[in-house]
C-alpha cells in the first residue's frame, strides 16, 4: 500500500555468518526478506556506516573485551568487535540481498564517537538520522521491519517507530536475534508492551 514502507536493518556481511559480529543464522532470513521486498511497493534500508576506530568497538578501549560494557556520555554502551567499517566488504549488503528496488538507504553509525542501533536516532536517543521526516513527508504511517539483530537495531528502530507516532509490525520470522544476557526474550517483550505487532 502507498502509505506502507518496509524496513530492511542492517542485512549487512559482517552481521552474517563468517562475518565479525555473525548473528547465528542471519543469512537464512535473505530469500525471505527478498520476497517481502518484491511484495512492497516502499522499501527503505538501513546500513550501519562505522569509521575504523569507532568508540563502540572494544579495540577503541584497552583492557575491555568485546560484549563488555562502558559508561559513555550518552550512557551504557555494550563495546562489539569491529565491524561495518565503512568501504569493507564486511558493510556491504549480503550478495544474495535483492535491495536495489530500495528508495532509500539510511547509514547509520558514522559517527565517530556515539553508536547508532535505531534507524531513528543515534544512541543518545535525540540525534536523528532523518528517517521519520522522509517518511512522514512521503505520507507514510506504517511500517514493517525485518533484519538483524532483533533485540538490538530491529528492537529499537521498532521502538521509536511506536514512539514517533508510526505503526509498526516486526516479522520475527525475518529476524535474526543475538541474544546477549537474555536480550531477546526482554527486548521482545518490550516490543510487545510497546504496541508493536510481532508477526
Amino acid at each position: 500500500m502507498a502509505d506502507e514502507a518496509l524496513v530492511v536493518i542492517d542485512l549487512q556481511n559482517d552481521f552474517c555468518p563468517g562475518g565479525t559480529l555473525a548473528v547465528a543464522g542471519g543469512d537464512e532470513i535473505v530469500p525471505l526478506v527478498n520476497e517481502m521486498i518484491r511484495q512492497s511497493e516502499h522499501v527503505i534500508l538501513t546500513q550501519d556506516w562505522h569509521p575504523a576506530g569507532h568508540s563502540s568497538f572494544a579495540s577503541s578501549h584497552p583492557g575491555h573485551q568485546p560484549f563488555q560494557t562502558v559508561t559513555m556520555p550518552y550512557g551504557e554502551q555494550t563495546l562489539w568487535p569491529d565491524h561495518c567499517i565503512q568501504g569493507s566488504r564486511g558493510a556491504d549488503f549480503h550478495h544474495g540481498l535483492a535491495w536495489t528496488k530500495a528508495e532509500l538507504v539510511i547509514r547509520k553509525g558514522f559517527r565517530p564517537a556515539i553508536d547508532s542501533y535505531s534507524a531513528f536516532y543515534e544512541n543518545d536517543r535525540t540525534t536523528p538520522t532523518g528517517l521519520a521526516g522522509y517518511l512522514h513527508e512521503r505520507g507514510i504511517g506504517a511500517i514493517t521491519l525485518a533484519g538483524l539483530a532483533t533485540d538490538f537495531c530491529v528492537a529499537y528502530s521498532a521502538l521509536d517507530a511506536v514512539r514517533l507516532g508510526f505503526s509498526v509490525t516486526v516479522r520475527l520470522d525475518a529476524c535474526r536475534g543475538i541474544d546477549l544476557g537474555g536480550s531477546l526474550d526482554a527486548m521482545t517483550a518490550r516490543m510487545r508492551e510497546a504496541g508493536v505487532a510481532l508477526g
